[in-house]
């Protein structure tokens, strides 16, 4: 599988470092509560958090009670920001693509990932490996950005719009062609990998793996509507999946 590195990138760090920084984004306001929300309880557990970035996850499972938390992140520039304002006596960051899970000589209680695996070519390899890191009776909680949101090859604006700016309806188009995506998005060639509903949900299948559970993202209609012009697209079609699988 080919190893992406964007975040190492000057001028996409610093923006995404931004993004992070102001307290309405869809990381601390969208992802976060759901992704929580789907956990299970960490006091005494070891956990893994693939593609951890600038810790913000591996330090609240710290918080939550977990025994140990590994954070791994390809990105230099993420894991320094982690080692800066997210260690905690029990978390450790390692420098690591994630195509490269198979090296570690660990066993998890729980393996989580939020919004990492857009960048996987081979979810195949991935969910197997995440499978044999696991002990007996654990779970893999991870979310990824929905394949409602992933279609878009910039051919056409993401939103259909009324001539005041506000969003009427999401455009959806080409969502059956699998495969990379190169979009513009701080830099001219963003690259992600497209896939369905129904390929993420085979590939955690065939990794093995019991799906527990899972959730489109929502937001309620206060902050959407306080906020319309970060928001107002949400009504339209879920920016994220989350999903909850046994081991």
């Amino acid at each position: 599988m080919s190893k992406q590195n964007i975040y190492d990138n000057e001028v996409f760090f610093e923006d995404y470092e931004r993004i992070r920084s102001d307290k309405i984004n869809f990381n601390d306001l969208i992802e976060t509560p759901i992704l929580h929300s789907m956990l299970p309880k960490l006091q005494g557990k070891k956990v893994l958090d693939i593609g951890c970035g600038m810790g913000h996850h591996a330090k609240q499972y710290s918080d939550m009670g977990a025994e140990s938390v590994l954070g791994i992140d390809i990105s230099e520039k993420m894991l320094n920001y982690a080692k800066e304002h997210n260690s905690a006596h029990n978390v450790a960051y390692v420098q690591m693509p994630l195509e490269e899970l198979s090296a570690l000589q660990k066993k998890f209680d729980l393996v989580t990932s939020s919004l990492v695996f857009d960048y996987v070519e081979n979810l195949d390899v991935l969910f197997k490996d995440v499978y044999n890191l696991l002990n007996e009776d654990s779970e893999f909680v991870f979310s990824m950005s929905h394949p409602m949101a992933t279609a878009y090859d910039g051919t056409y604006p993401r939103y259909t719009r009324s001539a005041s700016g506000k969003r009427l309806y999401a455009n959806i188009n080409n969502y059956f062609v699998e495969g990379v995506r190169k979009v513009p998005w701080v830099v001219k060639d963003y690259e992600l990998y497209h896939r369905t509903v129904s390929s993420i949900i085979n590939s955690i299948i065939q990794a093995g793996f019991e799906i527990a559970s899972c959730k489109e993202s929502q937001l309620p209609d206060e902050i959407r509507n306080r906020y319309p012009d970060t928001f107002g697209g949400t009504i339209h079609r879920p920016d994220f999946i989350f999903f909850r699988c046994r081991k």
